[in-house]
This record gives C-alpha cells, structure tokens and sequence, in this order.
C-alpha cells in the first residue's frame, strides 16, 4: 500500500468525496455525477478493504490508521490514505458518527438478474422499499441468515447511499445484488415466488413446505406489497402474530421470512 498522507487543512481538494457527508441532497448529486459511495466507520471500511471493489481513498484518524493497518497490509491497495486529526475528520464531514474511518468507492456495473440469480436458492425480492436504514437491517439479516442475493425493484432506495452501507455493516458490498422490473423476471429463472402479507387468507409461515428456490417478496413499509405484486406471486404467505397487531416492521419481517426459509440450511448450522 501507499505511505498515508497526513492532511490538516479541512480544505484540502484531496478531501473532495468527503465534504458536508451529512447533507443528503448535496451527497446524491455528488456522488451521482462522480460514480461512488461512501463507507463509513471501521468495519465497514474494513469490509470494503477486503470486498475486492474499486476504492478512490480512505479517510482515518491516527488510531483508526493504526487499528486498521493489518486491513490495510492484506488488500494491499495502491489507494491514498488520508491521516487527519479528529478535528478536521468532523470539519469535513459533518457529523461524528464515523468513528473516525471513511472511505470513498467506486460504483459498479448493475449485473444482469441472470447472472445474480444463477445458483441462487434463497432470493429476496423488495418493491418500493425506501426507507435506507430497513433496507440496510434487511441487507445485514439476509446475509446472517443464508439468503443469496437480493433484488430490488426501481422505486427501492439506493443500497450504496451511506447510510444503507453502514446500516448493513457493510453487507451491501458482499451480497450480490441487481435491479429488476417485474417477479415474472424472477419466475422465469425457475424460483417459485412467495408474497409476504398480512392478509388473513395467507398461508401461515411456519407451516409452509419450502420448494428447493424459493424468492421472497416484501412491499413498502406501511403499504405492503402492490395488488400486482401479490397477484404475481405464487403463494401469498404470513407471520402469525397475536390479535390486534396490525403488522410488523419489513425489516423485522423479512428476518423471520429468512430464518423460516434457511432453518435447515447446512451454511447456517454452527
């Protein structure tokens, strides 16, 4: 790697990827016209540091520095490393939540569903998930739990926006992930769709006899999943839940849904 650079001025145009982080507008145009994320706090870098993806820089304090040498050796990335003191970490950026470690990354091309979906037997599928911290619990719970990709349809938020990435412990970098515009995309590559609903007349979860590949559908939170979703899905499924409960967070949902589908899985046997 790269002899660290040591910065003390906030202004430094090397900082560019990394100014006012905690204004949201400002970071998706920026970050939109420029191709790149962020990753904030130490695992999460550290997670970038081993993903294998393109990084522009990474931004420490001095301890950080120190505590993420050995990531640092063992990617062996010809990068520049920012060192800067806390003080001008937060003049920076905006805010103290990083933990002293950023890193800027390059955007990848979206894969085709094909390829996310080749070999895949545990897929969940989200409409209209748009709130960014769900969307990085769900990201951290499918990888926990033994689900292989993920797939988004367009009106989901964006898994590279910061807070999504270090939400999802970084998790948003190692599953594989895609875009994809209607669940007859994910029945043509041979996954049997189940719909997750409140709805009285769905199947109870812990009752239902999982096929081989198996995608699960999840909507918005609040509105569920759309009447054209759920009348595309081939089974319609529910958490059981005690009377007068309306319904659960998707999040919270989509972890059950997992741990329900992946139970038996040989990968998630200690």
């Amino acid at each position: 790697m790269r002899s660290p650079v040591f910065v003390e001025d906030p202004a430094d145009p090397r900082l560019a990827d990394y100014v006012d982080l905690a204004d949201p507008d400002l970071r998706r145009r920026t970050e939109a016209d420029r191709g790149f994320f962020i990753a904030e706090s130490p695992l999460v870098v550290r997670r970038l540091l081993e993903s294998g993806r393109r990084i522009r820089s990474v931004l420490v304090t001095p301890a950080r520095f120190d505590s993420l040498s050995d990531a640092f050796a063992h990617a062996g990335l010809d990068v520049p490393v920012y060192v800067a003191p806390d003080a001008v970490l937060r003049r920076v950026v905006g805010f103290d939540l990083h933990r002293g470690a950023v890193a800027a990354a390059d955007r990848w091309p979206m894969p085709a569903v094909e390829r996310v979906l080749h070999g895949a037997r545990r897929v969940a599928v989200l409409e209209r998930v748009n709130d960014h911290e769900n969307l990085g619990v769900l990201f951290r719970s499918a990888a926990a739990l033994g689900v292989d990709a993920v797939l988004l349809d367009p009106e989901c938020s964006d898994p590279l926006y910061r807070r999504c990435v270090r939400v999802s412990i970084g998790h948003v970098l190692r599953l594989p992930w895609t875009r994809v515009a209607s669940v007859e995309e994910v029945r043509r590559a041979g996954l049997t769709t189940f719909a997750l609903t409140p709805s009285a007349d769905a199947t109870p979860i812990d009752v239902v006899d999982w096929p081989d590949r198996v995608a699960m559908m999840f909507g918005a939170e609040g509105p569920g999943l759309s009447d054209a979703w759920l009348d595309a899905a081939d089974h319609r499924v529910k958490i059981p839940m005690r009377p007068g409960a309306d319904s659960l967070n998707v999040a919270t949902a989509a972890a059950i849904a997992f741990f329900a589908v992946s139970v038996n899985r040989p990968e998630c046997r200690p």
